[in-house]
């Protein structure tokens, strides 16, 4: 299984981007924007995601670069549920659509679409994900 996460648009409210697996769009994500000094951005890049068992999110999986623990000393970005930019330091919110919670930019259903994302990936213990920019 590969993944690619494109990021599609950015704002001070977070980028929004979708989730491939083999080619196929699964969902929309957001993370903290680029400019967020109080929180990490990923960088474009290739990574690996690896199924990790941590006490705040029992089940899931944490990205790494290749050969390596952390991504510029972020040791536990993870996918996880969440809907604002306000839920996230770092790691990849996922939702099923994009909209606005309390006037901020949002992904939602994200509960549901995290254990849709567990059910998807139940057979895997790792994938490498490639994370793109294509803001306009």
């Amino acid at each position: 299984m590969n993944a690619l996460l494109i990021r599609l648009e950015q704002s001070p409210q977070g980028a929004i981007g979708v989730l491939l697996f083999d080619g196929a769009i699964f969902c929309f994500t957001l993370q903290p924007d680029e400019a967020d000094k109080a929180k990490f951005h990923i960088p474009a890049g290739d990574y690996i995601a690896t199924r990790y068992h941590g006490t705040r999110v029992p089940n899931t999986f944490i990205i790494t670069r290749p050969g390596k623990d952390n991504i510029d000393g972020h040791k536990y970005l993870e996918f996880h549920a969440g809907n604002t930019e306000a839920d996230t330091e770092g790691c990849v919110l996922v939702g099923s659509s994009t909209g606005k919670l309390k006037g901020n930019r949002a992904v939602l259903n994200s509960g549901v679409t995290f254990q849709q994302f567990l059910a998807y990936t139940a057979n895997v213990n790792s994938f490498p994900i490639k994370i793109i920019d294509l803001y306009s």
